[in-house]
């Protein structure tokens, strides 16, 4: 299978998987109506979700550096959408928190092996992992658009309707994992042995990346609701916020692959926090309907650096890249989810507009970190080994007269 097609069905799953991480906010406003949450219960259906998701990433993380476990994919995927369909049908507090945290598990289960399987696909091209990324973030986008089309219409009562993607994202799973088990290219797993860690750099990614999460899902837990409110009182207008927050993310991922092949990856992602930090006070404070182009703006910053700290964080620990997918691309931002009752709790007892207008720092906070960090030098291949062609499959593909580059940029 070509490169192409295979980061185009990978990244057309992780939309199947994705959905699942959108649909969780996007519940908010029904279960809110329908069930009568105020903002700090509602705030613990994201918890639930995100926390286990935390805490198990890193898990699967690790299990990938120690194996090759493609069935994860497909299994992961399904069980993501299996909770979401139960979360509708759980009447009590407690079961609608069981099944927002068994879609948690299967989104955790799913991206730390996904990263591997399609850094392998990649090539080393960061515009290609930009188009991975887009993938995600296009299941954000679609997330409130097909929860108000299931569940606005029917109520929770059709959310067992919502596990449809699941099904879609399984099959293609099962596709490119055939395909790529046909492939003697593919060796699971194998990462250049001589490159060393910098665990140093890689904690101080992992804490920008924490600090960008915050926002995101910040934003993402109440923007609906906010939107509603600035906006007369109109849940289509909050559904319309939420769209954007999601769709500018796809805009936001493939135009940072795009950057990281002029610009190294650290400078981009510097100047991204830059971007976030005057679009995400437009959000909190700019009246009237220029708020949509605030959180257009927002989006786009905050997603610009996405595949970009993927990469980074498995540069900086190439021996364990699994691992360092697991915590950039699950736990530092799950850990977002964490500061959602907080911010609830605050909006309770003061107002949302005051409990959102502490995330405008977090942006800030990134940058700080970013810039003590500095681009790794690309990976070397194995003693004795060209530097075209080295065992993780990657520069095999040249010998099928596909590109071939370095994992950092120029």
């Amino acid at each position: 299978m070509r490169r192409n097609t295979s980061i185009t069905l990978l990244s057309a799953g992780h939309a199947c998987v994705d959905v699942y991480q959108g649909a969780v906010a996007s519940l908010i406003p029904f279960l809110v109506a329908e069930r009568g949450y105020g903002y700090a219960a509602a705030s613990g259906v994201v918890l639930a979700a995100s926390l286990l998701s935390s805490v198990a990433q890193p898990f699967f993380g690790a299990l990938t550096d120690r194996r090759a476990v493609p069935w994860l994919l497909p299994v992961s995927t399904l069980l993501a959408g299996v909770g979401i369909a139960l979360s509708g049908l759980a009447g009590a507090y407690v079961l609608t928190l069981g099944c927002a945290a068994l879609s948690g598990i299967g989104v955790a289960a799913y991206h730390p092996e996904s990263a591997r399987v399609a850094r392998q696909a990649a090539a080393g091209a960061h515009s290609a992992m930009g188009w991975f990324s887009l993938g995600g973030n296009v299941g954000f986008a679609l997330a409130p658009l097909l929860v108000a089309a299931v569940v606005g219409t029917g109520g929770l009562r059709r959310t067992p309707l919502l596990v449809l993607p699941a099904l879609a994202g399984t099959a293609l799973c099962v596709v490119v994992l055939r395909a790529r088990e046909r492939s003697p290219r593919v060796r699971a797993g194998a990462t250049p042995a001589a490159e060393a860690d910098d665990t140093a750099s890689f904690v101080k990614l992992s804490l920008a990346v924490m600090c960008r999460s915050v926002v995101f899902i910040g934003l993402s837990s109440f923007l609906s609701l906010y939107a509603a409110q600035r906006l007369g009182g109109s849940r289509a207008s909050g559904t319309v916020t939420l769209f954007v927050l999601y769709l500018g993310g796809a805009v936001g991922s493939v135009l940072g692959g795009a950057l990281a092949e002029r610009w190294d990856r650290v400078t981009v992602c510097r100047w991204s926090c830059l971007v976030s930090v005057v679009a995400v006070a437009g959000v909190v404070f700019v009246p009237g309907p220029a708020l949509y182009a605030c959180v257009a703006l927002t989006s786009a910053g905050l997603y610009v650096p996405f595949s970009l700290q993927v990469t980074l964080g498995q540069d900086y620990l190439p021996s364990r890249v699994g691992t360092a997918s697991g915590i950039t691309l699950g736990l530092a931002v799950s850990v977002g989810g964490l500061a959602s009752p907080l911010i609830g709790r605050l909006a309770d007892a003061t107002s949302l507009r005051t409990a959102l207008a502490p995330l405008v720092l977090m942006p800030a906070l990134s940058w700080l970190l970013l810039r003590t960090l500095s681009e790794p030098g690309p990976p070397r291949p194995p003693s004795g080994a060209p530097a075209a062609e080295t065992e993780t499959g990657a520069g095999r593909e040249a010998g099928k007269g596909e590109e071939t580059r370095p994992m950092t940029s120029r």
